[in-house]
């Protein structure tokens, strides 16, 4: 495998940047400690440019290349998850309750190894806009820093990103054109009706049958308002009701997710979602409230974009470690927010066997930052040509 040289070389500094990073874990925007670390070794680098403060505790950090040209951005997320770490690793997390379980300590530190290479030796004409992000597991970290106008900002054109995957085949890259990661949307659904004795429902409105029947009810909309080959998952996953073995609960409540990847099919799953619980609230004589929350669009690369980060995985990975036609992900990825106002692609790059993402025995595979540096690397230095 192809790995450059010097970022070769750097792998000891970059297991160092990452376990340190891994000792450290922050939450969402709260992420001081880890931009500091950033900043600090941006400077060490010896970038020229680094703004800090976007979306509370994001960086972009510019390098100029030897010539004139256009800019592209790769980005990283910063935070971590709300999950006590179980690895038992010596660089185990430090802050009760916190750790990186998806593996952003790992995709910070691939950044930091190409932002390293890039400031030495800048092979490219235009610039490279660096882009560390915080909050992509909760918060939207990805919309604020477009909100705030970071693309406008800095003028970048183009915008790449990547994500670990622990269990597929180490230093491989897989990507697709088009929708590559779904929507995630949320729907709480308060039901209220007539509490009393177990002993006497005639006396009640039951809100748990009518939870019941609205929770069956919902599976049929997959089955039976979507084609086959429109992709959608709704899962109810929580039922809160009663509190005693002999009375019938006043209220209860359930929450679904309901992942998509077009529009349309987004849209019908809210409307029918609404029209089932109203219709069936109605038929069980129960009060319902809902509330519908949309939360990251669809992860969608464009297809001249996608081929183009896949033509250089190639050359890191080496023939036939590529897929351009990976299958569609139900995870949501705030990247999509980048991706709906720039062209770009995001990839999955393969980091061998271990536990799953947001899990608390996972941990980066350190061998694998030399790799994702390298195509972060070359990347800039394909989109940016000399001469």
């Amino acid at each position: 495998m192809p790995v450059i040289n010097r970022i070769a070389d750097l792998g000891p500094q970059m297991t160092e940047w990452r376990r340190w990073l891994h000792r450290h874990p922050e939450l969402e925007f709260d992420l001081h400690q880890t931009s500091g670390f950033v900043a600090e070794r941006l400077r060490e680098i010896g970038v020229d440019e680094i703004h800090e403060g976007i979306a509370q505790s994001g960086i972009v950090a510019l390098i100029r290349g030897r010539g004139d040209g256009p800019v592209v951005g790769l980005r990283a997320d910063m935070d971590a998850l709300p999950i006590t770490e179980e690895t038992g690793a010596e660089h185990a997390s430090r802050a009760e309750g916190k750790m990186h379980a998806c593996g952003h300590d790992g995709h910070t530190t691939m950044l930091l190894g190409a932002a390293a290479y890039l400031a030495e030796t800048r092979n490219f004409a235009g610039t490279v806009a660096l882009i560390f992000q915080p909050a992509e597991e909760e918060g939207g970290g990805g919309e604020v820093m477009v909100r705030e106008g970071v693309m406008e900002r800095f003028g970048i054109g183009r915008v790449f990103a990547i994500h670990n995957a622990p269990g597929l085949p180490f230093g491989h890259f897989f990507t697709t054109p088009g929708p590559y990661m779904a929507s995630v949307d949320t729907a709480w659904i308060k039901v209220r009706g007539k509490g009393g004795h177990g002993a006497t429902p005639q006396e009640c409105i039951d809100p748990i049958v009518a939870i019941a029947g609205m929770v069956s009810a919902l599976q049929s909309v997959v089955s039976r308002n979507v084609g086959a080959g429109d992709e959608l998952v709704i899962s109810v996953t929580q039922i809160h009701a009663g509190s005693a073995s002999n009375i019938i609960p006043e209220s209860g409540w359930f929450c679904a997710t309901i992942r998509a990847f077009e529009p349309r099919i987004r849209d019908l799953a809210e409307a029918r979602l609404r029209a089932i619980v109203e219709g069936l609230a109605a038929g069980y004589g129960v009060e319902v409230e809902i509330t519908y929350e949309r939360g990251y669009p669809p992860t969608v690369n464009d297809p001249d974009e996608a081929e183009f980060a896949a033509s250089v995985a190639e050359e890191i990975a080496g023939e036939g470690r590529v897929s351009r036609d990976a299958p569609r992900e139900m995870g949501a990825e705030d990247f999509s927010y980048m991706l709906e106002t720039r062209p770009g692609a995001y990839l999955f790059m393969g980091t061998g066997d271990g536990a799953g993402l947001h899990h608390p025995r996972y941990d980066f595979n350190d061998e694998a930052a030399p790799v994702g540096a390298s195509f972060l690397a070359r990347l800039a230095e394909r989109a940016l040509p000399l001469g």
